[in-house]
């Protein structure tokens, strides 16, 4: 398998037709000025010694070794293989509530984004741990099984949205249970829950599903999103409004999501806009008994740019040892 480790210098490939071009327009354009001159014929013979057919073969040549650079440049590298790699942290399983009372915005841009945001820096901190992505609403799924590869959860998060789950509503319970049933076999002692959410019309005994999850020896922690107040959802342009023509107005709903914490042995911690409560829960984890896991990744690639830069440099070196003079056909005169 043949794979570069900076793709992005490919691009400069596309030079190389501009060049020829280029070049080809240039020739074009000094034939037109011989004939402007005199007569074609009658110059050439004045210039006995010019070649141009060599003109051409030294931009072929540099086009060549361009190509070989860019290459280079691009790091190929081929002959990876399988190997098991071991790394020591906690399998970490965060439930996002991405119901419409999210969009509400007593957080800037609002309480989804604002959550969005705080996963993804909570992301770039993680060392070995483990971690998946649980979407929510009226019912919950796995958006992102357990799992070390930081880039693909931070790419999942740029897909999240109130229309990720059609169901509305705010089942609690359903996400934690689905959860708890997604941590690896490898974990037995560091894993923790962490619920984000507003609290607000949980349709299941969320309380009860915490007690649950504590009881497999899971930690349950919630971080409660939005403001006692109150706020109006807005949504496609409008603020939502109830089947009586009403304005919706979303609380937090602080009390259930306190008993959740207490009933799953975390805590409970209310967002703000510039702590939004995630570091000090993975403080907290930090304290737990680090567990030991294993999985197979593809590492060690055999680099192959040094063969490509030595051929563009024996290529760029020939075409400047060629020149435009046509060869002398005889050794004596």
């Amino acid at each position: 398998m043949l794979i570069f480790a900076r793709h992005i210098y490919l691009l400069f490939l596309l030079l190389i037709p501009v060049i020829l071009i280029v070049y080809g327009v240039v020739r074009r354009m000094r034939v037109r000025r011989i004939r402007a001159f005199g007569d074609e014929k009658l110059v050439r013979e004045l210039m006995p010694s010019w070649s141009g057919a060599k003109g051409w073969i030294r931009i072929i040549l540099f086009c060549m070794a361009f190509f070989f650079f860019v290459i280079g440049l691009a790091r190929p590298q081929i002959g990876a293989k399988l190997s098991e790699k071991k790394t020591k942290g906690a399998e970490i399983m965060i439930c996002l509530d991405v119901s419409n009372s999210m969009l509400a915005r007593d957080y800037s841009p609002d309480r989804l984004e604002r959550a969005k945001l705080a996963i993804s820096r909570l992301v770039d901190r993680l060392q070995g741990d483990r971690i998946g992505l649980i979407l929510f609403a009226g019912e919950s799924f796995v958006q992102l099984p357990i799992t070390t590869d930081y880039v693909s959860a931070k790419m999942f998060m740029n897909s999240i949205s109130t229309e990720s789950v059609p169901v509305q509503g705010t089942a609690i319970g359903d996400a934690i249970l689905t959860a708890a049933r997604g941590f690896s076999a490898q974990s037995e002692k560091s894993r923790a829950i962490i619920v984000i959410t507003d609290g607000e019309n949980h349709e299941d005994d969320a309380v009860e599903a915490a007690r649950q999850a504590a009881e497999l020896g899971i930690k349950v922690y919630a971080i409660g999103v939005g403001s006692q107040r109150g706020e109006p959802i807005p949504k496609n342009g409008e603020l939502m409004k109830d089947s009586a023509g009403n304005i919706v107005v979303t609380r937090l709903d602080e009390d259930t999501l306190q008993k959740i914490a207490k009933a799953g042995g975390g805590a409970y911690i209310h967002a703000g806009n510039e702590e939004f409560g995630l570091n000090p829960i993975i403080e907290d984890l930090r304290k737990l008994e680090q567990e030991e896991f294993s999985s197979v990744v593809f590492e060690e690639y055999d680099e192959q740019y040094m063969y490509f830069l030595g051929m563009a440099l024996l290529l760029f070196v020939i075409e400047m040892l060629i020149g435009e003079r046509r060869a002398k056909r005889r050794l004596f005169q």
